[in-house]
């Protein structure tokens, strides 16, 4: 392999990885900050306890996520120096503020946070979870922009060798960006409200902490199914989006070949890239990817054929990236349809509480495959239109080193990751620890059981 192939290796998994942590950060914060509001407000003593465990998941998944994000900012030097050479005007004025503005607010208040405990009024304290929160997204919102910069460039012009800002305003209001925040922020929460709903299907099924599991999935059960049917309606128009500005990732998602109006969606397709051709094309609904694209039956959707070979995305992969995300994103709302008719009484349906903790991969999964739409559906090109992949990596490092480095990554990163999933699962199952209101729990446990007898469906 070469230097270009391994930096891109390099680059992918310590993205993926680092992948991992963020969607949870950035939805469980909010979760966190609701309950403890709640405890504000009422001052029942099981939301606090609530904000206290959720939050702890949510700080060894924060405290590991920070680790794995350090590296991938230092790649930009030693694989990409040339991309950072061209386009650092830009895409490193988005990097320095999230990370003086949105990470600096964000880790402060975080301590803050974890010890104000006992030392601020409560009111304090809930505001700095909510601002923990308020960083968090905001920095995905910087990190998102410029990413969105790279898949649709804005608000720049070309000087000599050089990609130099020119309005950062038309750099923010990059319509390819926003789409691509709003689609990345509702999966993160829709992701965090099934791990919220996961764990606390695991401990209902067993009868553990009754009370303050059913009051956490209340909470999780609407935020889930707002985000996911939301989640649905945004990602038909950021592909509305994709079409207007990135036809050919469009024709790759879809292995759509040939140029035509009216064109139609197939619901299940085979690609054969080798041949420019489907294998297997069944089931269309005509006009549908026209209508899913452009908003209109007769729009003419372009094919692959139409684009150079050179300028074309691997389809085999966006092909099978997309379809799958798409058929999880909309099994979400379908789950989440399901656990909020049942949010009043989860125990009442067992069924749907053994299944639930084996759902809280799904939304990784599916988030994982969005990115690789995104980023491999972007190919050949690392900013859309303007430099080539090739043209972009370092020309004074090996592939030793870059393979040496990647191994070296694969170890700690993969080491980091265990530690994660076995820190949550631990404390996750180990649940809240026991408070003066154990006994409430115990009453509410005999009351819900005896109501679940009483005939409720199963």
């Amino acid at each position: 392999m070469d230097v270009l192939l391994l930096s891109r290796l390099q680059f992918a998994f310590t993205t993926f990885v680092h992948f991992i942590f963020v969607p949870l950060t950035l939805g469980l914060s909010l979760l966190v900050a609701y309950m403890e509001f709640k405890w504000v407000r009422t001052g029942d003593e099981v939301y606090k306890r609530m904000a206290k465990f959720w939050g702890k998941l949510f700080l060894i998944n924060f405290a590991l996520g920070v680790v794995t994000g350090i590296a991938l900012e230092f790649q930009f030097g030693t694989n990409w120096a040339r991309y950072s050479a061209y386009v650092g005007d830009i895409f490193g004025s988005l990097l320095a503020i999230e990370a003086t503005l949105a990470f600096f607010l964000e880790s402060t208040f975080l301590a803050v946070w974890i010890f104000g405990w006992n030392r601020l009024s409560p009111k304090l304290h809930n505001a700095s979870i909510w601002l923990v929160a308020l960083a968090a997204n905001l920095s995905a919102f910087w990190i998102l922009m410029a990413n969105g910069w790279m898949q649709n460039p804005t608000g720049f012009v070309l000087r000599g060798d050089r990609a130099e800002l020119e309005s950062f305003a038309a750099l923010v209001s990059n319509p390819f960006a926003w789409q691509q925040f709003a689609h990345v922020l509702f999966s993160a929460y829709v992701l965090s409200g099934f791990f919220v709903l996961g764990v606390s299907a695991w401990h209902l099924a067993r009868g553990s902490n009754v009370d303050f599991f059913t009051r956490s999935f209340r909470i999780a059960a609407p935020f889930t199914l707002v985000f996911a049917l939301a989640l649905v309606v945004q990602g038909h128009h950021h592909g509305s989006t994709v079409a207007k500005f990135q036809p050919t990732k469009l024709a790759a998602m879809e292995s759509h070949w040939e140029t035509m109006n009216r064109a139609p969606q197939y619901l299940f397709v085979i690609p054969d890239p080798a041949n420019e051709r489907n294998l297997v094309e069944i089931l269309p609904i005509p006009g549908g990817l026209s209508m899913l694209a452009y908003h209109s039956f007769d729009a003419e959707v372009r094919g692959l054929r139409d684009f150079p070979l050179e300028d074309r995305p691997p389809v085999m992969l966006t092909f099978a990236s997309f379809r799958t995300m798409v058929a999880l994103g909309f099994l979400f709302p379908a789950l989440a349809a399901w656990v909020w008719i049942r949010r009043k009484d989860p125990q009442s349906s067992p069924r749907l509480l053994r299944i639930l903790p084996w759902v809280i991969p799904l939304p990784y999964i599916a988030i994982q495959l969005g990115w690789i739409v995104a980023e491999v559906g972007r190919q050949p090109w690392i900013v859309n239109g303007i430099m080539r992949t090739e043209d972009a990596v370092s020309a004074g490092v090996t592939a030793g080193q870059v393979g040496f480095s990647l191994v070296l990554f694969g170890l700690i990163y993969g080491l980091l990751v265990a530690v994660d999933v076995f820190l949550l699962m631990h404390h996750g199952r180990k649940g809240p620890k026991s408070s003066k209101n154990k006994e409430d729990d115990a009453q509410r446990q005999d009351a819900d059981s005896g109501v679940a007898s009483q005939g409720s469906p199963a």
